[in-house]
């Protein structure tokens, strides 16, 4: 038997795989910007102005290792949709 795969099929294979890291993420995002009714650059000013509040302090860290993983795999996104190159590993 033999199996053919196009270098779109492997693009989208590709692309599937970073979306589905992506939806979980921004749900995360989604629900600490519900929860404290704003972005991410606004909660940290909010932060700076307040005294320490250490539940707070850790939805920041989390909050924004979210955003940051979201920036990278959207690059990776992007960087898939104009593959010019693909191989097999």
């Amino acid at each position: 038997m033999d199996i053919k795969v196009s270098k779109e099929d492997i693009i989208t294979i590709e692309k599937l795989k970073i979306i589905s890291e992506i939806a979980p993420i921004k749900e995360r995002i989604k629900l600490f910007r519900r929860k404290y009714g704003c972005s991410i650059e606004d909660f940290e000013r909010k932060l700076e102005e307040n005294e320490e509040n250490f539940e707070q302090w850790d939805d920041y860290i989390e909050w924004t290792a979210y955003e940051k993983k979201l920036k990278e795999l959207e690059r990776k996104l992007k960087e898939a949709n104009n593959a010019e190159r693909v191989g097999i590993a």
